[in-house]
């Protein structure tokens, strides 16, 4: 059974963040919870959310044959001092991840950070949580065929 080119992509996605990325994370000179996806969410592990935004197909990349993909990487960090730091280092990470798997080891023909969007809480040490996305446009030629 073919595999659709979108499970492809989160699922290479969630590999890189559970391999390269955390790789990059234990090299950091200070502890930093490193990611994972199961149901754990405690103060060693975090769980963020990849989710498909959407899929574009302008008329350039309807000549071209090529679909592009928006995809989100959220994080949320519980309120420390730390917080913030801890989403400056997942956006360093990732954003180095991508930049050395640029095609997410097939799954797709080019991947780029498209942008980065730090969350805070409105009340400072109310129990929020301060939280991160990282949006990912990702780029197959012939997906929608």
């Amino acid at each position: 059974m073919k595999e659709f080119v979108e499970v492809k992509i989160i699922s290479a996605v969630k590999g890189l963040l559970t391999g390269r990325v955390n790789e990059i994370l234990d090299d950091v000179p200070f502890s930093i919870p490193s990611i994972e996806f199961t149901n754990y969410d405690g103060a060693s592990s975090t769980v963020p959310e990849v989710r498909l935004v959407s899929c574009e197909s302008g008329e350039k990349e309807r000549i071209v044959r090529q679909d592009v993909y928006l995809l989100t990487v959220s994080f949320s960090v519980p309120q420390s001092p730390e917080s913030g730091l801890f989403c400056f280092a997942y956006a360093h990470a990732l954003c180095r991840a991508v930049r050395e798997n640029p095609a997410l080891g097939g799954a797709a023909d080019r991947v780029v950070v498209a942008g980065k969007k730090y969350v805070y809480p409105k009340t400072p040490y109310k129990g929020e949580a301060e939280g991160l996305a990282v949006t990912l446009r990702v780029t197959v030629e012939g997906a929608g065929l």
